[in-house]
């Protein structure tokens, strides 16, 4: 059986090929499967692609892709994944966090028949910002993705060929993989391994990169609008009673007069109300705009070991 381990590098150069030889170890552990390597360099400031092209002349299995511009973690992972070949895919980063000798644990859930295994942290070794930003995740993922509540999701997941053939069918620009995942199977299960530190530097997601990875909740869901919608009836049925009060008010004592101060609150209130609302439908029109105009997952610049199809 052939295993396709895919990573997404970005300034990865001092860490990537103790990833991959690590990873060779512990296949060397497990004879039933065979193994080759997809390692996607996302426009890296460092010299990764030229550690991918060493590793591609010393190992024949590892497959090198180079993008012409920074798209992100995902839109690599997509790249990735359309050049992964192997009956299961292994999802990892490349900062040794989702470290090799917790795989096996993956590939032995998998063989009970499920579509998709998630690593499931027993405890994380992040910075605060983004332990805080995965907790966020746990919550509006199952709201905005329809994760199952029983799910825990990772960066360190395998995927049977069927999930990954569904998968790469989605060529919109701005993808979000475990969303996709989710529309694909429900056959999900966890299974709980070490959360390693990082061997080198310290993450690459900013406050900025992490607001964004999470926007891309958006292409996958209709909810806020939804809520939006909902607090839109919500505001109409406080402003009618609003009138209602007032309007008593006034009959009952007609030399009352009207607050300038509580005016113009409500028309803060309702007015901001308004443009969140816009805000969010621009948000949507913008990255239908996007998709209208093909706007690229990915463009490659260079690949080694590649075949050509």
């Amino acid at each position: 059986m052939l295993v396709s381990v895919v990573i997404p590098c970005y300034n990865s150069q001092d860490s990537i090929e103790q990833v991959v030889e690590l990873t060779i170890a512990e296949f060397h552990k497990m004879p039933q499967y065979t193994y080759e390597f997809v390692l996607v360099n996302d426009y890296s400031k460092d010299g990764t692609f030229l550690k991918i092209r060493e590793l591609a002349k010393k190992y024949p299995c590892v497959k090198g892709i180079n993008l012409a511009r920074n798209f992100g973690q995902h839109n690599a992972l997509m790249a990735a994944l359309n050049y992964a070949k192997g009956d299961l895919i292994v999802g990892m980063d490349d900062d040794l966090q989702t470290h090799p000798s917790q795989m096996y644990k993956l590939l032995d859930k998998i063989q009970e028949g499920y579509d998709l295994v998630y690593g499931d942290y027993a405890k994380r070794k992040n910075s605060f910002l983004k332990n805080l930003s995965s907790k966020f995740n746990k919550v509006t993922s199952r709201i905005l993705l329809g994760r199952p509540k029983n799910i825990v999701s990772s960066n360190y997941w395998v995927i049977t060929k069927l999930v990954r053939d569904e998968v790469i069918k989605y060529t919109n620009y701005n993808p979000y993989i475990d969303a996709i995942f989710y529309r694909v199977t429900s056959n999900i299960a966890d299974v709980t391994i070490e959360h390693h530190q990082r061997e080198q530097g310290s993450s690459n997601y900013t406050f900025r990169k992490l607001v964004k990875l999470w926007m891309a909740y958006w292409n996958f869901s209709v909810v806020p609008l939804r809520i939006s919608s909902m607090l839109g009836i919500l505001f109409s049925v406080a402003g009618f009673i609003g009138f209602v009060a007032i309007l008593v008010r006034q009959l009952l004592a007609p030399s009352s007069q009207m607050g300038w101060a509580s005016l113009m609150c409500a028309m803060l209130l309702f007015f901001g109300f308004v443009l969140m609302v816009l805000g969010i439908i621009g948000e949507y029109l913008g990255k239908i705009m996007l998709c209208i105009n093909n706007t690229p997952q990915y463009i490659i610049r260079d690949s080694i070991n590649i075949e050509e199809t």
